[in-house]
């Protein structure tokens, strides 16, 4: 399957080996693409043009890329990949707490950056509005308190005070919003994609959605997490 006209990558990696291997496997699949060999470069291109994903590498001559993986996050909400050599767990949980969709690690194959590509633009991609026509018209969810607008991706707490998800969240949410009181596997959440045994990212997610709707994330009340079998959101929703 190849990639949709307005779908454009950005590639930040300084490496030129490893540069060329992503652009000619983007390249490969149709992808359109612009590489930058700095952060800076990246970040001035951002005020410029958006894309819909972006191939960051954690290691970068001009700054590190863990901090510009916050700046990007403070403002955008298109998808992020992290492709990096690092092979210290707490430097990938890090990029995934503060906003990576995923992360693939050097060296790698081509088909399996590809597949996290495609994965991340799936979850990343924008929800469509609900067509009127068909059962799925109703677009803003209440449940304990909370509603959330689809169309917009706001989330109102009891108190009436809104914020914005992220497109991930957003749709992480809407998977449990549609299916509440049953039991769904990493897999579900990750829209059929295997889940490795190391793989947090899911988990990470999970973390940053109770943290906006928990008084006490640690003893969760509406993200119940079934061990060994996935979630389960745990309250009655109500659709309108």
């Amino acid at each position: 399957m190849s990639a949709k006209p307005s779908e454009l990558i950005y590639v930040v990696e300084d490496d030129p080996a490893v540069a060329r291997l992503i652009t000619s496997t983007l390249e490969k699949f149709e992808f359109r693409w612009e590489l930058f060999t700095n952060g800076n470069d990246f970040l001035r291109a951002l005020r410029v043009r958006v894309p819909a994903l972006t191939i960051l590498d954690l290691w970068l001559p001009d700054i590190d890329g863990i901090d510009v993986l916050q700046q990007v996050r403070a403002r955008h909400a298109f998808g992020l990949l992290i492709v990096t050599g690092r092979t210290d767990v707490h430097d990938r949980v890090m990029g995934l707490e503060l906003g990576a969709d995923d992360y693939v690690i050097k060296p790698f194959e081509p088909r399996e950056l590809i597949a996290r590509v495609r994965s991340v633009l799936r979850r990343t991609a924008p929800i469509p509005a609900p067509d009127p026509g068909s059962g799925q018209s109703l677009k803003v969810a209440h449940f304990a308190g909370w509603r959330f607008e689809l169309g917009t991706l706001t989330l109102v707490d009891p108190s009436g005070k809104p914020d914005t998800l992220s497109l991930a969240e957003a749709q992480l949410l809407c998977a449990l919003l549609e299916r509440p009181n049953q039991i769904l596997t990493r897999e579900q959440l990750l829209e059929g994609r295997d889940v490795a045994a190391q793989d947090r990212s899911i988990d990470l997610r999970i973390s940053r959605l109770r943290r906006r709707l928990e008084e006490d994330p640690q003893h969760a009340r509406l993200i119940k997490t079934v061990y060994g079998a996935g979630y389960l959101f745990a309250a009655p929703v109500r659709w309108s």
